[in-house]
């Protein structure tokens, strides 16, 4: 068992190196394919791990023996069911990159860097520790970077690349801080040993606030909550496979897994889980809305995305860790499909996003249109879809609990994800033409590459109460169904579906509505990105300029002058011949700038 971990771990590692070494080389499809090969075996590895239910704990050698920190992993039901989703949905978004980076020079460097983020995603979810949990973290920031920066020379591309990569170092720094705070408070970064402390009478709340605090900031920046969720939907500059994979089906799920494995922290301190489930409710919202406005196909599916992780922040919150589990798998298989059928319809339409300017390809596109109108229907929520289950669940335990407010909340955002989705498909497909270019289907690697996903998000919601039983020997089972919340949950939806389809059949929207108050402050993201960019990045630029000036001008000036000084002087004394005062003047001179180098 221990050997079928580690060929999960390092098998994406591999096909890193090796892709790496002909990173630079003219483009080979037979290493996609190899590339694919490796990362299909790591998730093989996986589901046979998961299917015996594997338990136990091993180390690889010490790493960091100050701290008493090894190469150490863990191996349960939570890390079996991560370890599940980044190796098929990665295994499927390597088989489909090979169709949709077939042109481009960068092909051997693109599969490189999709190996490296695979071996990062496994060694954080993997990990017995919070040390190695951050190396993992940091390591699929920079594949994110790297990645979402990958046509570097479209200057607004490497913008959106250092935004998400600065953003989330902010928070990063945060995450730290939380860890340095736990190893002094408990002198230990174990995942076991911190929680067995923390549960056997520990009595600082103070500490225990604050660590809870820290860490979540952390997970706030990874998978972009409010107010760092503005770089996810600039990080659809990347290729729209890494989309599917980073920015919707693992690595923004990061933050959602560190509150489920640090639950034992957070339910002793329920006023910050509180604080999280308040903030996912307004972000389910606030995305939402966006997105029932927005007109860039990867944009309206990155909110919704952001969407859905307010969903499992809320049942996260509120201490139902393993119902936040389950719809963070069965996100992760829809999202990533309504990925690929972005990157599909990009691929017919030259790579143009405007949704308001498609319009009729289902006659030229329908296996696409099928596929897509299954990963909606699993994101709507509607029944036996996957979406359904999950989210029924959180709306039913938000409900149970007496969190009446964040019931509505969510049940609202339920109804406007139903809407914004079936949008997108009609405007995309069911609409009358609205462009001039030849549309046609993706290629049969495409769709084979789709069609695991495309099952999943039919089928996974079926193994709700087996998923839970799985679950329950890491994660405490909680009864959260309720007929009522049933009913009006599929009622939300089936209403939202409804009203687009006839909505945009029927032309209801007319072009003034495009000048209306409301409709600028969502279209215009409530001009949160304006107000960061004049109030935040230009002030930050302005002060460096003065910086750089200060250095230039004044700092610069002034140890230029000293040498001047010198070499005038100097050369005065040297017609004199007092060298001795050459060299106290020297001494001196020194001394002064040794001091100014302190002062600067």
């Amino acid at each position: 068992m221990q050997n079928l971990a580690l060929i999960s771990l390092f098998t994406p590692l591999i096909s890193a190196l090796i892709l790496g070494i002909f990173a630079f080389k003219p483009k080979n499809f037979f290493l996609g394919y190899l590339a694919f090969i490796l990362v299909l075996v790591s998730a093989v590895s996986s589901i046979y791990l998961l299917i015996n239910n594997a338990h136990f704990d091993f180390a690889l050698g010490t790493w960091i023996s100050l701290v008493d920190v090894k190469f150490g992993f863990k191996i349960d039901t939570i890390t079996l069911t991560m370890m599940c989703v980044v190796g098929v949905v990665s295994a499927c978004v390597h088989l489909y990159s090979i169709f949709y980076m077939e042109k481009d020079e960068g092909f051997n460097r693109y599969f490189s860097y999709l190996g490296f983020f695979v071996f990062s995603m496994m060694f954080l979810v993997m990990s017995d520790n919070f040390l190695g949990l951050f190396i993992g973290w940091e390591g699929v920031g920079v594949c994110s970077w790297l990645l979402i920066g990958f046509w570097f020379h479209n200057e607004k591309y490497t913008f959106a690349a250092n935004e998400a990569f600065i953003m989330n170092r902010i928070a990063d720094l945060a995450l730290l801080l939380g860890i340095f705070l736990i190893y002094l408070e408990f002198g230990t970064l174990k995942y076991d040993d911190v929680f067995n402390l923390i549960t056997s009478n520990y009595e600082n709340n103070k500490i225990l606030t604050l660590i809870a605090i820290l860490l979540f900031i952390g997970a706030m920046g990874k998978s972009a909550q409010f107010p760092f969720h503005t770089w996810l939907a600039d990080a659809m500059a990347g290729p729209t496979p890494v989309s599917a994979l980073i920015h919707a089906a693992t690595m923004v799920t990061a933050g959602v897994y560190l509150v489920i494995r640090a639950g034992e922290l957070y339910l002793q301190v329920s006023e910050v889980g509180y604080f999280i489930a308040l903030l996912g409710a307004f972000v389910a919202l606030f995305a939402a809305s966006m997105a029932m406005v927005a007109k860039d196909l990867k944009r309206i599916i990155a909110y919704s995305t952001l969407s859905q992780l307010g969903y499992m922040f809320v049942a996260a919150g509120l201490g139902a860790y393993a119902i936040a589990l389950f719809h963070l798998v069965t996100h992760a298989f829809f999202k990533s499909l309504l990925f690929l059928g972005a990157g599909n319809v990009m691929h017919a339409m030259n790579d143009k996003l405007d949704i308001s300017k498609m319009g009729g390809l289902y006659k030229s596109m329908r296996f696409s249109a099928i596929l897509m109108l299954i990963g909606s229907l699993a994101l709507a929520g509607i029944y036996p879809f996957a979406g359904f289950f999950s989210k029924d669940l959180i709306l039913g335990f938000s409900f149970i609990s007496h969190h009446h407010g964040i019931f509505l909340v969510l049940l609202i955002s339920a109804f406007m994800t139903a809407f914004y989705s079936f949008r997108l498909l009609m405007l995309v497909f069911f609409t009358p033409q609205r462009h001039e270019e030849h549309p046609h289907e993706a290629s049969k690697i495409a769709l084979l590459a789709m069609s695991p996903l495309a099952l999943l998000a039919v089928v996974a919601g079926l193994f709700e109460h087996k998923f839970m039983d799985f679950i329950s020997s890491d994660l405490a089972l909680i009864q959260a169904q309720n007929f009522l919340v049933m009913q009006l949950a599929i009622a939300a939806a089936i209403f939202g579906v409804l009203l687009a389809i006839i909505a945009y059949w029927k032309d209801w929207f007319k072009p003034s509505l495009a000048k209306t108050s409301i409709y600028k402050i969502l279209f215009n993201e409530y001009y949160i990105p304006r107000f960061y960019h004049r109030f935040l990045v230009q002030k930050y630029t302005l002060f460096c300029e003065f910086l750089r000036k200060n250095d230039k001008e004044v700092l610069d000036a002034i140890v230029n002058g000293v040498a001047q000084f010198l070499q005038v002087f100097a050369k005065d004394i040297a017609i004199k011949g007092d060298f001795s005062l050459i060299l106290r003047i020297s001494i001196l001179a020194f001394i002064c700038l040794f001091c100014l180098v302190l002062v600067v």
